[in-house]
């Protein structure tokens, strides 16, 4: 049994899984900011020292478990903030030596990577890995997960939690799911379904906002006519921003451009309603990574398309990534935000796949060297030997 921490961002999870993949408890604790605002690491760090012990008491008792079945503790090394890194790690030192259990230091992506593995059963799927801190494209070759594309500035996950302070989103559940919430409901509308209002405080004077597909039309219409600079193309059944510029490279995205362009965008047109800048922002973004996603796999002649990382649960992002996977023949493998977004089992699960090989003494520490486990803020996908690829599936 090996028990995973994770705590790399603002998001603190505790999972116990075994050998044989089976998740026997996965628990999360968010720190949210206020809206309009983001999260600072050491406010982060506090809120993860505060919970992580109730976190672990519910994981083990979850399980069914007592510490001395225990045999592992898989704690995240890097990438992430530094503060909630070290607040986790310190933890992990303490219940490797109280419990004398071993310790493996697992490099964050490559568990998102491993768990979308375990859960979608793709064997060597071409990866999206898209989260607030980072954003790659990703596939297996010789020995290692190479990276064939990612942004050149800022995640787009970082680039979505910006947008949604311009608009002054709510950050709880999160801001990216608000946007896409918002995004949802405007398509929605606009495609007859109707829409099931949100919580009132997602965004200010969402209550007030139109609903009726007529009269949404003729605004923006209106709206459009009066400011052409604003780039709305109401000619589509849903009305979009179209000059949201994300810039591609070869297979690599750039995402801070959009940021700086929506700011000023917002500020210059606020009377426009914020689905429809949540919805053109989803649109121009999404496709733009299924586009270096696409190119990935046709240079690495692959088919099937794994989607990791918080924002790889966006259903649009999805819902645009199985298109174009259907039309490779191949299938796109997805999660819900149970083992998408950052948890714990997915730390123990690829703890549990580093076991299937020779690992390094700075990947699998004793607890009388427990002083070894460190963090680092940075951690390449492509860093790590993975040498269990080749044996799978590992639950077999």
């Amino acid at each position: 049994m090996i028990l995973g921490l994770e705590g790399s961002a603002n998001k603190l999870g505790v999972g116990v899984v075994d050998t044989s993949g089976v998740v026997h408890a996965n628990i999360r604790s968010t720190y949210n900011a206020p809206p309009g605002q983001g999260f600072q690491p050491n406010d982060v760090a506090a809120h993860h020292r505060q919970h992580i012990i109730d976190l672990i008491e519910r994981a083990l008792s979850e399980a069914k478990l007592s510490p001395s079945e225990i045999t592992h503790i898989a704690y995240t090394r890097g990438p992430g903030l530094g503060a909630p890194l070290a607040a986790v790690a310190v933890v992990a030192r303490t219940l490797s030596q109280l419990w004398k259990v071993p310790l493996l230091a697992v490099n964050h992506c490559i568990a998102h990577i491993e768990m979308g593995r375990l859960v979608t059963q793709l064997s060597n799927p071409v990866v999206l890995y898209a989260s607030g801190g980072n954003t790659q494209v990703i596939a297996y070759s010789q020995g290692r997960y190479r990276v064939f594309g990612e942004t050149l500035d800022i995640a787009v996950g970082n680039t979505l939690d910006r947008i949604a302070r311009y608009l002054m989103i709510s950050n709880s559940p999160a801001p990216g799911l608000n946007i896409e919430r918002l995004a949802a409901e405007w398509a929605d509308i606009f495609l007859g379904k109707g829409c099931t209002l949100l919580d009132p405080d997602i965004i200010p004077g969402y209550s007030a906002l139109l609903r009726s597909k007529k009269l949404l039309r003729e605004q923006v219409e209106l709206y459009s006519n009066d400011h052409p600079e604003a780039g709305i193309d109401v000619s589509h059944d849903i009305p979009i921003i179209t000059v949201i510029p994300v810039p591609i490279k070869g297979m690599d995205i750039s995402c801070s451009g959009i940021s700086t362009y929506l700011k000023t965008y917002v500020e210059a047109h606020k009377p426009l309603d914020p689905r429809l800048v949540c919805y053109s922002l989803q649109e121009a973004l999404f496709g733009s990574l299924v586009e270096i996603t696409e190119r990935a796999a046709a240079h690495v002649g692959a088919a099937d398309i794994l989607a990791v990382g918080g924002v790889g649960c966006n259903l649009r992002l999805q819902e645009m990534l199985n298109i174009m996977a259907t039309e490779r023949n191949g299938r796109l493998g997805a999660m819900d935000d149970s083992y998408c977004i950052d948890n714990g089992a997915m730390i123990a699960w690829c703890g549990a796949c580093m076991l299937q090989g020779a690992l390094s003494p700075d990947l699998l520490i004793p607890y009388t060297e427990a002083d070894r486990a460190t963090v680092t803020q940075r951690y390449r996908t492509d860093s790590i030997d993975i040498s269990w690829h080749s044996k799978w599936p590992l639950t077999q």
